[in-house]
């Protein structure tokens, strides 16, 4: 009788995993149909000037962004119940982890980050087709929107086979692992991979009408503007996500650090390195007309980076703490880049004659010029992380031997690049459009001087030596000093308003950027370490701040299946802080969690040496002094502002290459030359 009552029992279970896999399936199923048919749809449409079925997009984009809403409610419904007859809950599920971070678990491997990246990628495809839903019939609009589902058929395709979310696991399972230790102890894990996703697939947004634009052989500039607002804001996704990401490192793996260059990390500055170029460079091209090919191949390079960084992340090709280790999608990912870079590069070739700028940089010493240089030297530190990330795989391919790329080179080569674009910074905002009289860059540049006399004399005040972090601070009060100049001239001329528009906003990102660079400055220079023998009664006294040992204790949370052995530090007698060393009990394995009191100035990090019994009257601490690390937060939340600010317009600019309707004609009409104040358009 008991056998038929637990039978009895199981199968309301059984058939609710069941329906969890059979759900999910489907709807991956109705992403790649709508996504496939969306394509269908909107190529014959183009073909056959049907307007009525190139319209059908909008409802082919929708029902691929619902069955992939289908598909992850499904898979967050089978990571909260528990429903271990799938292998992905077997994986990273846990009938001990906290319903919190079993939300979280769904993008901690491999199959679940591809279905949270489809859901993305789906949702940016219905947003495309929603909001230009008046414009359907429109080639450009449908040849974009042909990319974007050709993308987002891929990753469903990905997620459907051999990336497969509801795959069926070994019977008999009752419980998992639950996701890995460092994905369960902070709550930046909740925030950082979504936010960081959103950048990498905003991207597509961007990408999609370049190649519309190379495709239907609408070069101009309309294409710029119909998908500034998209590539602003996934820059700024993607810059919050790396922050975000140095901070869980910071506050989680307890070397301290938020940045070791490794080789994941580097997949993620990569497109933003490319990014940062373009949504400078655009402004150029915009304004004069210039650099078409550039701005093409920044973009292409940007998307083509994001699937890059995804193949090196997930293939299994490299060790990290942040990699989804070995998995069969590596080929998928590498072919698809491939696939991008000869379309892409065939295109440009394609449509070569018809991308010539209308005009030149008429001086290296204006606005235009500026942006060139940053450009090529965001370029140039693009091939720096991309040469020393790969260069590893390449050697172990070609000469079966493996070596490895550390922090010096990276450190070596980045820091006089970035000393260079601190520096054009300050100049880039005062230099007019076109030139630029020596007088004149002279007269703009009297503030931001005097911000970085100022800067390097607080910063010797303050203590700080050395050539390379001095000329970085003088340089960072240049910077800073050109964006408040420019700042005030605004707000003086039309108040809080003023702030509001491109030019303006982007001078609170640089503000922002500032704010980080200096932080990191002072962080990497002046950090200081030791490691203390404490002892219960006995106060230890280094680096300007005592530590007391108050008590060794040991707390264990059934609920949760882990062990937390800390030591409760009094620090400047004032405040008790615990370092720990947490044991998830379930698999076995411990990680320290290190305890941080932050300050404006300063951070005092202290981790708990391994070795340290409860109930012991001693322990080994490791103690770190970090400056000014809260600035890398405070940065980050002033360059949100800034996007915010930058992405709406403000005041009008002229726009130097639009003739206006006074133009007169010369060269027996062949050339138009400027005979009116120029064009006003908006910034």
């Amino acid at each position: 009788m008991s056998s038929r009552a637990d039978c009895s029992d199981e199968a309301p279970l059984m058939l609710a995993a069941g329906v969890n896999a059979a759900i999910g399936r489907a709807g991956l199923m109705l992403m790649l149909g709508g996504a496939v048919f969306g394509v269908i749809a909107v190529l014959y449409g183009i073909r056959t000037r049907n307007q009525l079925l190139q319209r059908q997009s909008m409802r082919y984009a929708w029902l691929s962004f619902g069955g992939a809403v289908v598909a992850v409610v499904m898979m967050q419904r089978a990571l909260i119940t528990r429903d271990f007859s799938m292998a992905y809950v077997q994986q990273v599920g846990s009938a001990d982890t906290p319903a919190l971070y079993n939300v979280a678990a769904m993008w901690s491997a491999l199959e679940g980050s591809i279905l949270l990246w489809a859901l993305i990628l789906a949702g940016f495809t219905a947003a495309v087709a929603w909001r230009f839903r008046s414009r359907a019939d429109d080639a450009l609009v449908g040849w974009a929107l042909v990319v974007m589902f050709v993308v987002t058929a891929f990753f469903a395709l990905l997620s459907f086979w051999p990336a497969d979310p509801f795959a069926t696991g070994l019977p008999g399972i009752q419980s998992g692992p639950g996701p890995n230790p460092l994905l369960q102890n902070h709550i930046l894990v909740l925030f950082h991979p979504p936010i960081l996703y959103l950048g990498y697939v905003g991207f597509t947004v961007p990408f999609a009408f370049a190649i519309a634009a190379l495709v239907t052989g609408r070069l101009g500039e309309s294409w710029l503007m119909e998908t500034r607002r998209w590539a602003l804001f996934s820059w700024a996704f993607l810059s919050i996500g790396i922050l975000l990401g140095g901070w869980w490192s910071y506050e989680v793996l307890g070397w301290s650090g938020v940045w070791a260059w490794d080789p994941v990390e580097n997949a993620s500055l990569l497109p933003w390195l490319t990014g940062t170029a373009y949504v400078h460079s655009v402004l150029v091209q915009e304004r004069r007309g210039l650099l078409r090919v550039w701005n093409l191949s920044l973009l292409i390079a940007t998307f083509a980076l994001t699937i890059l960084g995804t193949f090196l992340t997930r293939s299994g090709v490299i060790n990290s703490v942040h990699a989804f280790g070995d998995g069969p999608v590596g080929p998928w990912l590498l072919g698809f880049f491939g696939f991008i870079v000869v379309i892409s590069v065939s295109l440009i070739g394609w449509r070569g004659d018809r991308l010539r700028s209308p005009g030149t940089i008429d001086s290296p010493l204006s606005r235009e010029g500026a942006f060139l240089a940053n450009n090529v030297l965001f370029a140039v530190f693009a091939f720096v992380v991309l040469l020393g990330t790969v260069f590893p795989l390449l050697v172990e391919a070609l000469q079966n031997r493996r070596t490895a790329v550390g922090a010096p080179y990276f450190d070596r080569l980045s820091m006089p690049i970035g000393l260079v674009l601190l520096f054009l910074m300050a100049v880039a905002p005062v230099l007019p459009w076109r030139q630029a009289s020596t007088e004149l860059l002279r007269h703009r540049l009297v503030w931001p001087g005097w911000f970085a006399v100022g800067a390097v004399g607080f910063s010797i005040v303050v203590g700080a030596t050395g050539w390379a972090p001095l000329v970085a601070f003088g340089l960072a009060g240049f910077a800073s000093g050109a964006a408040i100049r420019q700042l005030a001239i605004a707000t003086r001329n039309q108040g809080v308003r003023g702030l509001v528009g491109r030019a303006n906003g982007g001078m609170v990102v640089h503000l922002g950027v500032i704010m980080i660079a200096v932080a990191l400055a002072a962080s990497n220079s002046f950090t200081h370490s030791a490691t203390l023998e404490l002892a219960q009664g006995d106060v230890v006294e280094w680096g300007g701040h005592t530590f007391e040992l108050e008590s060794i204790t040991e707390d264990t949370n059934a609920a949760m299946s882990e062990s937390v052995l800390a030591a409760n530090v009094e620090l400047d007698g004032t405040k008790t802080y615990r370092p720990a060393i947490t044991t998830y009990l379930s698999i076995g394995q411990s990680i320290g969690t290190p305890s941080v009191r932050t300050g404006f100035a300063k951070d005092v990090y202290l981790t708990l040496e391994p070795g340290v019994l409860a109930g012991d009257d001693t322990a080994t601490i490791r103690v770190f002094i970090k400056p000014m690390i809260l600035w890398l937060w405070i940065g980050g939340f002033v360059m949100a502002i800034g996007t915010l600010l930058a992405a709406f317009p403000g005041r009008r600019h002229r726009r130097p290459t639009a003739p206006t309707s006074a133009a007169i004609a010369v060269n027996a009409g062949s050339e138009l030359v400027e005979a009116q104040p120029e064009l006003e358009v908006s910034s």
